[in-house]
């Protein structure tokens, strides 16, 4: 189970009416969650105020068909491959409840003063009237989330009878020996079930009558409770054939089936690698042109025959790219003494051979190429693609600028080197003053009069360039990269 941890906090005002007496004298209205949600969800939209803090790239498409469905109220299954934010999406729903809530001080469950609704509870409420203490509870204890996995069981997610409880004396019949599982626990909450289809299809059973009746059954008794619940749920679309598959009576008690994708934009891609890759954690400076070739690369592998598009490409692939590319400059600032680390495209090397375990390719591209065992296919696809999006990066980025004068003086003998362990201004300093250098480095973000490594990393995207269109040379000699006269 997991729990949001809350934002700031999570001691209630000290002004908050602390028994039921009180409560009522303060004019709280009791909501159940789906009209607490659509209350708050309105206000947001009303307000101008941005319910989906965090959530990139789903503006125009996922979030007016989320929105709709819960104002509603209907509960809701998201749809998509691995890494297209649905958890994410799941999560932001916790700003959709009130801060704070109150509940029955002491109950098990998070029972509403007014409306008691385990017999514990309803005894005491009975006892005590209006002196029923009331606590208060924060917003990030309301969402419970949930891996579903083939081993979870009906008494994790409804309850089971507790032993203990009927060792001391109560008998198998009363509704007091239940311990109460994930979905009861979340009353008047939200309650996520991420990757449904691995569940069993006898443990979905169990949800069948939490969903339309909103009672529990429990080894042959029915308890009912009114649970006040918001059941969403996330699933694969590969799920259905490959490992599982929602049964069709609960799929049918899902009001609303909400299709997720990958961004959609190149911008909405790099503004999410930005977003996820925190890489000011790591100390190094990874540049927007890098973070653009990123996500064309994985826009790229995401189009191509040779990946197994029903396992997807995650987001996450460019976020890991990032924070490998980001270390690649810490290593290389490490060992040139470089004082800032700043990521060049010579960075970008290391991303094919690190996370290459997270796709998942096509039979056959495991096989030698032309029978040459020292061929490696895989490598190759990974290498083709991300040259493709660093010239599809140089292409947009440059387009217009003449690069001529930078290709002539490389290959008049002002050969440029490269490498994990060539420092920004030996880069620079293997190059004439030439006013080309200056256009290139401010249309791809760098101050020409600015520090060093910024410099190097757009004039290095430019000879990169003029290799991909045969206006240069490249060799690789000891683990440097060489630039020099084309063949």
């Amino acid at each position: 189970m997991t729990v949001v941890p809350a934002r700031g906090s999570r001691q209630p005002p000290s002004n908050l009416p602390r028994t039921l007496g009180a409560l009522r004298a303060c004019g709280h209205v009791q909501r159940d969650i789906k009209g607490e949600v659509r209350a708050n969800l309105l206000a947001a939209l009303r307000s101008g105020t941005d319910p989906w803090p965090g959530i990139i790239g789903f503006g125009e498409t996922v979030l007016p068909r989320l929105e709709r469905a819960l104002l509603a109220g209907h509960d809701v299954v998201l749809l998509g491959e691995r890494g297209q934010g649905k958890t994410r999406l799941l999560r932001a729903l916790v700003g959709l409840l009130d801060e704070w809530t109150p509940v029955i001080e002491g109950a098990e469950l998070a029972e509403h003063p007014y409306r008691p609704i385990t017999p514990g509870s309803v005894r005491h409420a009975a006892e005590l009237g209006d002196d029923l203490p009331v606590a208060w509870l924060h917003r990030s204890f309301r969402y419970t989330e949930k891996l579903a996995t083939p081993d979870t069981s009906v008494g994790d997610l409804v309850g089971d009878v507790d032993p203990v409880k009927v060792a001391q004396g109560r008998s198998l019949g009363d509704p007091e020996t239940i311990h109460f599982g994930l979905v009861p626990r979340a009353h008047r909450g939200i309650v996520a079930i991420n990757e449904l289809p691995d569940l069993a299809e006898r443990i979905q059973v169990s949800l069948l009558n939490v969903m339309e009746e909103r009672d529990i059954q429990v080894r042959g008794y029915v308890l009912r409770l009114p649970l006040d619940v918001l059941l969403v749920a996330s699933a694969n679309p590969e799920d259905y054939t490959n490992r599982g598959r929602i049964i069709t009576p609960l799929k049918d008690r899902f009001g609303a089936e909400i299709r997720t994708h990958y961004p959609r934009e190149i911008a909405a891609e790099m503004a999410l690698v930005a977003q996820e890759a925190d890489l000011g954690s790591i100390g190094a400076e990874v540049g927007e042109v890098l973070l653009e070739v990123l996500a064309r690369f994985s826009r790229h592998l995401r189009a191509s025959a040779a990946i197994d598009q029903r396992s997807g490409v995650s987001a996450r692939f460019a976020v890991a790219g990032a924070q490998t590319v980001a270390a690649a400059a810490l290593r290389r600032s490490a060992l040139t003494g470089e004082e800032h680390a700043v990521a060049r495209p010579i960075d970008l090397e290391a991303v094919p051979a690190v996370l290459r375990g997270k796709l998942e390719f096509e039979s056959g591209y495991d096989q030698p190429v032309d029978n040459d065992p020292g061929r490696d296919q895989q490598g190759e696809v990974l290498t083709h693609l991300l040259r493709r999006a660093v010239a599809d990066t140089a292409r947009a980025r440059l387009h217009g600028v003449d690069l001529t004068p930078l290709a002539a003086a490389v290959s008049g003998g002002h050969r440029v080197v490269t490498g994990d362990r060539v420092p920004a201004g030996e880069v620079l300093a293997a190059l004439p003053e030439l006013p080309i250098l200056h256009e290139v480095a401010t249309r791809l973000g760098a101050a020409p009069e600015g520090p060093l490594g910024p410099v190097a990393a757009a004039v290095e995207l430019a000879l990169e360039s003029l290799y991909l269109t045969r206006k240069l040379g490249k060799d690789v000699e000891d683990g440097r990269t060489v630039y020099g006269s084309g063949q």
